[in-house]
């Protein structure tokens, strides 16, 4: 696998899995608590600042991160060339692969989820896999300025346990629009104050961008230890 879109991947986190799966791990020095199958958005690889900053706080906190790319990104990974993401049938699929190959190397607790598209993707199968948590960040209950538009149907009736950490004035979901939709009871969302579709709150809200992803590392590890 060629250096990361980001700055480089430490070749000692990369496992070769089965066929095209190339998989990215952050584990916990002493005991893992649960393990966390983490995909990336639509416009950044698994190995992004966030995605990074987000794995190691989590493996920090005792939960083992496994990150993967979308044919598309990996695609871009060898060329350099963007694209858009693959078919949605075809992000399912990889979806379904990554996690059978993972089920297959852990014990214990295993979750899916992911940033925005990636989380969205997973919220598709969580059900149907059987995952035991679903864990979003920054979830794209809608296109930009297409509120009118939800993608949230299927999170109804969702009954996998599932939280959803996500900013205040997230503009493909804030709180209060996100106020309106109807929501399966099995979904815990957190709010972060003022905090955007990457977590990061405007300076005036006293927080930090640090503070918000040391708050969403602390939430998904507390609500993967339960």
């Amino acid at each position: 696998m060629s250096k990361g879109l980001s700055g480089g991947i430490d070749e000692d986190q990369c496992a070769q899995g089965q066929g095209d799966i190339t998989t990215l791990w952050d584990r916990p020095e002493g005991t893992c608590k649960a393990t966390l199958i983490l995909a990336h958005g639509a416009g950044a690889p698994m190995d992004s600042d966030f995605m990074q900053q987000m794995a190691q706080r989590l493996a920090a906190r005792g939960v083992a991160v496994v990150r993967f790319e979308f044919a598309y990104m990996a695609a871009r990974r060898e060329d350099g060339k963007k694209r858009p993401p693959n078919p949605q049938a075809r992000l399912l699929e990889h979806w379904r692969a990554v996690y059978a190959q993972v089920r297959q190397q852990v014990a214990g607790p295993l979750a899916i989820g992911g940033k925005s598209m990636g989380g969205r993707m997973a919220s598709l199968l969580a059900d149907e896999l059987e995952a035991d948590a679903l864990v979003c960040l920054g979830y794209p209950f809608h296109a930009i300025g297409k509120a009118d538009k939800p993608r949230v149907a299927h999170l109804a009736d969702l009954r996998t346990p599932t939280l959803i950490v996500q900013g205040e004035r997230d503009p493909m979901g804030d709180r209060h629009t996100v106020a309106g939709y109807v929501l399966s009871g099995a979904i815990t969302l957190h709010w972060l104050v003022s905090g955007d579709h990457d977590l990061k709150p405007l300076k005036v809200s006293g927080y930090t961008h640090e503070q918000h992803l040391d708050a969403a590392a602390d939430a998904v590890a507390g609500f993967l230890s339960r």
